[in-house]
């Protein structure tokens, strides 16, 4: 079975699945309004995917039970006789709480104190203990209890992947956010876009062979892990017997909660998985990692973490910010630098962006800086236009960045720009505002531009001979990315007209002073001479004003123009409007 047909028999399954589960909202209907909804379903899931994965193992895990709980050290016997790194003790499953109603708080309470505290960690963030209280003064848990009892609600691994039950995590959250209208720059990564991003990541990387050591990827807005997740798969794909190490840290408690629980179930190391926020509680201080996968919110304010990032942007570079700060309304390339400053000398970048970290910032500014930073060290390897209407609940252009600390030899001092804004595939069905598809033919097409490294114009003509995928690339010197922006002086006069001096120089105009930006690659005095005082000879360039620029733009370096109507149609088109033009003019007068 090819990658498109996966995405999409699971794509179908999860929403399926996903589906079963928010019907669960009936029962929570009077007792809950829809934006709480989640508060019960989510850790609701987690609960039953860890009853489900505890299932087969549950009477060796009682009987070991029984034989080690005198002791003062019991967790790693009853982990062993699980298989994972967490526990149930309780004598309760589903369908025992179902067959006592008239006890059901009590022995729901007694179950989830049964699990190991790993677990209880996680229900706790989610704030659940609140929410069985809650249930049971509305006289609702018994119903929720025996909803997720039913045999369409069973989630056992044999029956679901952890990937694919990842994504019906994601689908929850993503209906939970919706119904709970969450910020706008929470945009859930499709599959689609985040192979597309493995694919960049891995390209040509060696994971084979006894000397190659356990990668480290690290994702700084990880949601509910799922970056994390395709690349692990992605890199096993190449190489079933590489070790990856995944790390990663998440604001929201609920999303963090399904992370972590996703990991204790795919047999990592829960404590790789951190709560709290990336900006101003960084929980990976001091790390570097191999890979960096993350698609961090835009267009989202920092003001609350401003007082701990400014703190640290005054410490220049003993911190992550010191290059520059972005304006407080979008957070998004402070993002860009945590990234930065967490990848290993040899590491390399994916991380999303949206087209305001191109260009926003004059000459000098924070983004501007930041920008400058990137380039004038040579990391920004490439930069990869996703079609719009990519995610699920934006339809913005969006952009992948790659990242690397150690480019190739062909690589260095050039930038790849990918314009893969219609190297995509149409859904059927659209999921939110969700509309297209970057299917494996396209993703191929987009490996090859970037592989080549050239300026081309890749194409691909799919079956149906209707559809021609198409994915433009442009290699660019860095240096033509940035400007010397330069102030131009003009003159005072005086009532005479005459140039009003000040110890023998020139008194500059406020009123006429003006701007020029001089693309770093053409000399400041030539451009001057011929863009300036060839109109204004009296003018001059104050030099203490001069700052250093950055942009990308995109836009500008693959617009087409238009092919224009030779004049002898326009000629024909204009006589024959003049035609018409007489011939109304003489119904109208009569004459």
């Amino acid at each position: 079975m090819d990658t498109n047909e996966k995405i999409k028999i699971v794509g179908t399954n999860i929403q399926e699945k996903a589906n079963l589960i928010w019907n669960v909202a009936n029962s929570l209907f009077g007792a809950y309004k829809p934006h709480e909804y989640g508060l019960v379903i989510l850790p609701m899931v987690v609960i039953k995917r860890f009853h489900d994965c505890l299932l087969p193992t549950r009477e060796k895990v009682l009987t070991t039970y029984e034989k080690v709980k005198q002791l003062a050290v019991k967790d790693g016997f009853l982990r062993t006789a699980s298989g994972y790194r967490f526990y149930n003790i309780s004598q309760y499953t589903f369908e025992r709480l179902k067959a006592d109603p008239e006890n059901i708080k009590a022995n729901f309470e007694a179950y989830i104190n049964g699990f190991s505290d790993n677990v209880i960690d996680i229900l706790a963030n989610m704030g659940f203990f609140m929410q069985i209280e809650r249930m049971a003064d509305a006289g609702v848990l018994y119903q929720v209890i025996s909803d997720f009892t039913a045999d369409n609600a069973d989630m056992n691994p044999e029956k679901i992947s952890a990937i694919d039950m990842g994504y019906v995590f994601e689908n929850l959250v993503q209906r939970f956010s919706e119904s709970y209208a969450e910020e706008a720059g929470a945009h859930f990564t499709s599959r689609d876009i985040i192979y597309l991003m493995c694919d960049l990541l891995t390209m040509n990387e060696d994971f084979s062979g006894e000397d190659v050591p356990a990668k480290t990827v690290y994702d700084m807005a990880m949601g509910t892990s799922q970056m994390l997740t395709c690349m692990e798969e992605r890199v096993h794909a190449l190489d079933k017997e590489a070790e990856i190490i995944c790390y990663g840290q998440e604001i929201n408690p609920f999303t963090f909660g399904i992370a972590k629980a996703d990991m204790l179930i795919r047999g990592g190391d829960p404590e790789n998985m951190q709560f709290g926020d990336t900006l101003n509680a960084d929980k990976f201080k001091g790390y570097t990692f191999d890979y960096i996968i993350s698609n961090p919110p835009f267009g989202i304010n920092w003001k609350r973490e401003a007082a701990d990032v400014e703190k640290e942007h005054k410490l220049g570079d003993a911190g992550r910010f010191g290059v520059g700060l972005p304006q407080k309304s979008d957070g998004q390339m402070l993002f860009l630098l945590n990234g930065i400053a967490k990848l290993k000398d040899t590491g390399r970048m994916a991380i999303i962006q949206n087209g305001s970290a191109l260009f926003t910032g004059d000459a000098g500014s924070g983004p501007s800086e930041i920008r400058r930073y990137i380039i004038e060290n040579d990391w920004l390897d490439a930069i990869v236009q996703l079609p719009n209407d990519s995610f699920y609940n934006t339809g913005i252009a969006t952009y992948v960045w790659i990242i690397s600390k150690n480019k190739p030899e062909t690589h260095r001092e050039r930038i790849l720009l990918i314009d893969a804004s219609k190297c995509c595939e149409a859904r059927r069905r659209p999921i939110g505002k969700k509309r297209v598809d970057i299917t494996e033919s396209c993703r191929n097409l987009i490996t090859q531009a970037y592989g080549e490294y050239k300026s081309a114009i890749f194409t691909k003509d799919l079956d149906d001979q209707k559809t021609v995928l198409t994915c433009k690339s442009k290699v660019l010197d860095i240096i033509s990315l940035g400007y010397n922006k330069i102030t131009i002086e003009s003159p005072l006069l005086d009532a005479d007209g005459n140039i009003e001096l000040k110890k023998g120089k020139p008194i500059a105009d406020p009123s006429k002073r003006d701007t020029e930006n001089v693309p770093l690659n053409e000399d400041i005095d030539v451009y001057f001479k011929r863009q300036v005082l060839f109109y204004n000879p009296n003018a001059w360039i104050d030099q203490n004003k001069t700052k250093v620029g950055y942009e990308i733009p995109m836009t500008r370096f693959f617009y087409e123009f238009p092919s224009l109507e030779s004049s002898d149609n326009i000629i024909d088109e204009l006589r024959s409007l003049r035609e018409g033009l007489m011939s109304s003019l003489v119904e109208v007068l009569g004459q």
